[in-house]
């Protein structure tokens, strides 16, 4: 192994061109030069089985099952859009050839036998387990001032907690040093980080305030009125929060300008939460009903009755996308539901000890406190469809003696889980529950201050705006699907199938009446229609049109409102009026036609009553 590590530069060409010595060319450096075969049989088998990785290489193969975009007739669009799209994939093979180390397996408690369950392993036979760094996961905060509630920062780093009776702090959890700590000597109810953890918001019991790392007051944000819950947009760089006044509010950070306010016309709200894949609020509120925003629609974009009683708890699986949220409400209940229809929860089940605060991992566990312990489940058994009202296997357990539990988080890029009680915080161990792989670009736990610094520009840089938060995040900048049917009218154009008119639809499916085509041929003047009064033929329209003539005018509009059984003078000499026109007008165009002869006037015509 000496020597192996000795000649580390053994993996070169095999072809090399060698100059002459004076500038001169040699005359036989044209043939390659036979690289001498090594002594060492370690560093000869090493060096045949070695080569270069994916993404060192000049070129890498195209990558299969790409979009070729055949319908689009724009030649330079359909090859931008090609490109681009084997851009993609060929990044995405890259990014998961990469991880070498951390494979797509994520390490969990295992069973011996069928006889042992995982959640009968504590606490401490997990830390004896695991590794000296992850150990350090496990710890108890006890504090006075709460019950508590935390929130970490997008890199897992940095830890805020806030207490019920004004105790703040931030800090390093990892190397333990403190940023702020503040006692505000009045009602906190929520805390959360802005961009990084230079900043971060506090729901105080007034208004919402807003500190630096030092724990300087920066602003005051009069606003945001008995707000309850916060929550932060990342990439839009929005403050979104809701209190007792049922008011839903986003603040722009980087602006201070408020984006939007919703009333959402059902009380006051003390849970809230975003789906981190399509920054939608959602929000649980006391009458059961669960609700998402988006600050450009005045109303939410889906009501939900998710229980019968408040709603306590709500929770979005970041690891799916955004597919799957969990809710659970005072009467005990948990539900999992699927965000892509709303028919019914996939998975239902009780709890003891009444409602429960929930929370999703990055790998997908789900941990739901209540009572005094906190349970986690695992997937896929709590996202497959199960009719049977029971709780699905437990993964693992930890009792909790300080009640009432009123947080729970899971740390970004590590197996902790943070609970939030009266006497303080708890940190567990859940392994598995953890993202292993980080990208260094969006989220760096090891990240320096110039590299806050730059990645704070560039978020500002990439904000989104707010009006482009829908539920389908995917539809911004996609094309439009190419139709399925299509006709020729002309040897140029092109009409869809949809924008032709009924006539043209129907003989295409071959539902065309013959009536139909008939009335269709008048309109051209190639077929038998009726007459007219002027002995022209008329198209369908024209009778339509003819027909429905005279229905809005003024006296016709009096008679349908006197339709009574009441006798009115006035209606019965309209409506008798109205026979005598009609009947003029039969008369006329009966002698029109030759039916009747012209009645010939008389002298006696003067005396008749008009």
């Amino acid at each position: 192994m000496d020597s192996l590590f000795a000649k580390a530069e053994a993996i070169q060409p095999l072809e090399k061109k060698r100059k002459g010595s004076g500038g001169a060319p040699n005359k036989k450096s044209h043939k390659p030069n036979k690289p001498a075969p090594p002594s060492d049989r370690i560093l000869t088998s090493v060096a045949q089985h070695t080569a270069l990785p994916k993404s060192l290489r000049p070129t890498s193969p195209t990558p299969e099952n790409v979009s070729k975009h055949t319908h689009i007739k724009d030649l330079k669009l359909r090859t931008q859009l090609t490109r681009q799209a084997t851009h993609a994939a060929r990044s995405k093979a890259l990014l998961q050839d990469a991880e070498l180390l951390l494979t797509d397996e994520v390490g969990k408690i295992q069973a011996e036998n069928d006889m042992e369950r995982t959640w009968r392993i504590g606490q401490d036979e997990v830390v004896q387990g695991a590794g000296q760094e992850a150990a350090k996961g496990r710890q108890e905060w006890k504090l006075d001032g709460g019950p508590y509630r935390s929130r970490y920062t997008r890199n897992g780093r940095h830890l805020a907690i806030v207490g019920n009776m004004g105790h703040v702090a931030t800090f390093d959890w990892q190397t333990g040093s403190m940023h702020a700590e503040l006692q505000l000597q009045e009602t906190c109810r929520d805390i959360t980080f802005l961009h990084d953890h230079s900043h971060f918001a506090v729901a105080q019991k007034k208004y919402v305030f807003i500190y630096d790392r030092d724990g300087v007051e920066l602003h005051r944000l009069k606003s945001h009125i008995e707000s309850t819950r916060l929550e932060f947009l990342p990439y839009h760089w929005l403050l979104a929060s809701v209190g007792n006044s049922g008011y839903l509010k986003y603040q722009d950070t980087s602006t201070g300008q408020l984006v939007a306010e919703h009333r959402t016309k059902l009380g006051a709200c003390h849970t809230m939460t975003q789906n981190r894949h399509n920054a939608v609020i959602h929000l649980g509120h006391q009458s059961g009903v669960v609700t998402l925003w988006t600050p450009n629609l005045p109303h939410p974009a889906v009501q939900l009755l998710a229980h019968l009683g408040p709603v306590v708890g709500v929770s979005v699986d970041p690891s799916t996308g955004g597919r799957y949220m969990a809710t659970s409400g005072q009467d005990g209940i948990v539900k999992v539901w699927d965000c892509r229809n709303w028919k019914g929860a996939i998975r239902e089940w009780s709890t003891r000890g009444g409602g429960a605060e929930l929370e999703w991992s990055a790998k997908g566990s789900l941990a739901v406190a209540t009572g005094g312990s906190v349970n986690v489940y695992t997937r896929p058994t709590i996202q497959s469809p199960f009719s049977a009202k029971v709780a699905p296997p437990l993964y693992l357990t930890h009792p909790i003696p300080h009640r009432p539990l009123t947080s729970v988080r899971f740390c970004p890029f590590q197996d902790i889980l943070t609970i939030g009680h009266n006497a303080g915080l708890s940190s567990i161990l859940v392994p598995g529950s953890g993202e292993p792989n980080f990208d260094s670009a969006e989220a760096d736990p090891f990240e320096n201050k110039k590299a806050r610094r730059e990645r704070e520009v560039k978020g500002l840089l990439d904000k989104i705006q707010p009006d482009m938060i829908a539920l389908d995040p995917d539809f911004v900048g996609s094309l439009a699907p190419p139709l399925k049917l299509t006709t020729a009218v002309n040897d140029k154009v092109d009409i869809p199938f949809a924008h032709l008119p009924r006539l043209e639809r129907l003989r295409l499916q071959g539902k065309a009446d013959e009536s139909e085509i008939m009335d269709g041929d008048d309109a051209d003047g190639s077929g038998d229609g009726e007459d007219g009064s002027n002995g022209k033929k008329q198209s369908r329209e024209e009778r339509e049109k003819r027909k429905m003539r005279g229905k809005g005018k003024s006296l016709k509009r009096y008679l349908r409102k006197q339709r009574k059984n009441v006798i009115d003078p006035t209606a019965v000499s309209i409506r008798a009026k109205l026979e005598k026109q009609k009947e003029e007008k039969r008369v006329a165009r009966a002698i029109e036609k030759g039916e009747m002869e012209p009645r010939k006037p008389s002298a006696l015509d003067r005396f008749r009553r008009s």
